[in-house]
C-alpha cells in the first residue's frame, strides 16, 4: 500500500523531470545553432549607423521613428532568405552568384561591395577614434591598438571562439538604453511617431531615409549571414532555430535603433542643437542635458559598435572576394590554409586604420555616405538572393512564399526608385544636404 503511495506521488515528479530534461536539450540545441543572425543584425548598429541614427533624432526629433517598424519586417524577411539559401545549398551567397551567373558577374558584383566595404571600414575606424578621444585617448594610440585586437581575433581564433566574442559584444548595446532612460525623453512622443508615419519632402530628409536603409539592411551582412551559417554546419532539419536567430537579431537591432533616436531626439534635437559631426560629438553634446552617465554610456557603446564592426565588415568583405573567386576561405581554416582570405582581412583593416590616421580625413562625410551607399547597392544584392531563393534546383520545397516575395521586391523597387529621385535632386543642382536646419 504505502509502496502504491509512493509510486503515485513520484510519477508527476519523474514527468516533470522528463519534461525539463527535454526543454534543457532543446536549449543546449538552440545555443548551439544561434549566433549568425543575432551577431549580423547587431552589427549593423556600427559607427556610422549609430551617427546616422543619430542624426536623424538630432535633426526630426521623433519624426523617423515610424520607419523602424517596416524596416524590422524588411531586416527579416532579407537576412532569413540568405540563411535560407546557406542551409540549403551548404554554399556562400559569392560562391553561389559565381556558379550561377557567370565568374564575369560576380567580379563586378566583388568590386561593388569592396568599394562600399571600404567606405564602411573607415567608418569603423572613426568610430574607435572618436569615442576614445572623449576618454583623452590619442586616435594614434587607439586605432592602431584597435586595429591589431580584431586582427588578433580573427586570425589566432577559431569560429567557435570568435562567435562567442561577438556575441558577448552583443549585450554591450544595452547602453544605448541606460542612455535614452537618462535622457528623460517624452515616451507619449515617441511611441505615436512610431506607428503613425510622417514624411518631410526635403532632400536631407530623403537622405537621412536613405542612408537609415543602408544601414539596417546592408548589402555586405547578406555574404556575412550566408557564410557564417554554412561555416557553422547547421543542418536544414535544425533551420527553424537559424529562423528565430534570425527573427530575435532583427527585433533586437531595431529596438537599439530605437533608443539611439529617441536619445538624441529628447536632448539635441529639443534643444535646437542639430549639427552633429559624428557620433562621439553627439556622445558631448549629452553631457550638459541628459548628465555624464549617459555621455559616457553613448561613447562606451559607440566604442563597442566600432570594434564590433570592423571585426565583421572585413571578414564579410574576404569571404565575399574569397568565396567569389573559388578559393578556401573561413576562420577555422589556418593561415597556411587559406591565405588570399586572411591577407584579403589584414589588407583591409590596414587600409581602413592606416587611412583614418591621415590628416583632413572627410571622416563625417564619410560615415554618411557610406551609410547611403549601402543602399544603392542593396537592391542589386536582393535581386541575386531573389533569383536563386526562387529556384527549386538548389533549395527544394524552401522556395520563397508569395509574402516573402512581395515584401523582398517592393524593398527592391522602394530602395530604388528613393536612390534615383536622390540622384535626379543631385543631377537637377539640389542641395542634397548632410547638416541641414532642423524643419
Amino acid at each position: 500500500m504505502a509502496t502504491t503511495k509512493v509510486r503515485a506521488w513520484l510519477r508527476p515528479v519523474l514527468r516533470q523531470r522528463r519534461r525539463l530534461r527535454l526543454w534543457r536539450k532543446q536549449l543546449v540545441i538552440f545555443f548551439a545553432v544561434v549566433g549568425p543572425g543575432l551577431i549580423t543584425s547587431n552589427v549593423d548598429n556600427d559607427a556610422g549607423g549609430i551617427y546616422t541614427y543619430s542624426l536623424a533624432g538630432a535633426q526630426f526629433g521623433y519624426l523617423l521613428l515610424w520607419t523602424l517598424i517596416p524596416m524590422t519586417v524588411i531586416l527579416f524577411v532579407t537576412q532569413e532568405m540568405a540563411a535560407r539559401l546557406g542551409v540549403m545549398t551548404g554554399k556562400g551567397l559569392s560562391d553561389l552568384i559565381r556558379e550561377e551567373f557567370g565568374f564575369r558577374t560576380t567580379v563586378f558584383l566583388m568590386l561593388g561591395v569592396l568599394a562600399v566595404a571600404l567606405g564602411n571600414i573607415l567608418a569603423e575606424f572613426a568610430g574607435v577614434a572618436a569615442s576614445l578621444e572623449l576618454f583623452g585617448v590619442s586616435r594614434y594610440l587607439s586605432v592602431p591598438a584597435a586595429a591589431l585586437l580584431v586582427w588578433l581575433l580573427v586570425v589566432k581564433g577559431t569560429y567557435k571562439g570568435v562567435e562567442k566574442v561577438f556575441l558577448a559584444i552583443c549585450v554591450f548595446y544595452l547602453a544605448y538604453v541606460f542612455s535614452a532612460f537618462m535622457a528623460k525623453p517624452d515616451w507619449t512622443a515617441a511611441a505615436y511617431q512610431t506607428i503613425r508615419p510622417t514624411v518631410v519632402w526635403s532632400s536631407s530628409y530623403l537622405l537621412l531615409l536613405l542612408a537609415m536603409i543602408g544601414s539596417t539592411i546592408a548589402p555586405w551582412q547578406h555574404f556575412y549571414l550566408q557564410s557564417a551559417v554554412v561555416e557553422k554546419g547547421i543542418p536544414r532539419e535544425r533551420y527553424w532555430e537559424t529562423r528565430i536567430d534570425v527573427l530575435v537579431g532583427s527585433i533586437s537591432c531595431m529596438v537599439i535603433v530605437f533608443f539611439i533616436i529617441v536619445c538624441c531626439a529628447a536632448t539635441l534635437h529639443a534643444t535646437g542643437q542639430t549639427q552633429i559631426r559624428d557620433a562621439a560629438e553627439a556622445a558631448e553634446a549629452l553631457r550638459p542635458l541628459a548628465g555624464p552617465y549617459a555621455s559616457a554610456l553613448f561613447a562606451f557603446g559607440l566604442l563597442n559598435a566600432s570594434l564590433f564592426a570592423a571585426s565583421i565588415v572585413p571578414l564579410s568583405t574576404a569571404y565575399v572576394i574569397c568565396e567569389g573567386l573559388g578559393v578556401e576561405a573561413g576562420v577555422d581554416k589556418r593561415f597556411r590554409e587559406a591565405p588570399i582570405f586572411y591577407w584579403l582581412y589584414t589588407a583591409l583593416i590596414l587600409v581602413g586604420a592606416g587611412l583614418i590616421l591621415l590628416p583632413n580625413t572627410p571622416l563625417v562625410r564619410i560615415m554618411v555616405l557610406s551609410q547611403a551607399v549601402n543602399a544603392f547597392l542593396l537592391p542589386v544584392v536582393l535581386v541575386f538572393i531573389l533569383l536563386l531563393v526562387n529556384r527549386s534546383d538548389l533549395v527544394g520545397k524552401w522556395r520563397n512564399s508569395p509574402a516573402w516575395n512581395g515584401v523582398a521586391w517592393a524593398t527592391v523597387i522602394g530602395v530604388s526608385l528613393l536612390t534615383l529621385l536622390l540622384v535626379y535632386l543631385g543631377v537637377t543642382g539640389t542641395p542634397v544636404s548632410l547638416n541641414p536646419a532642423s524643419p
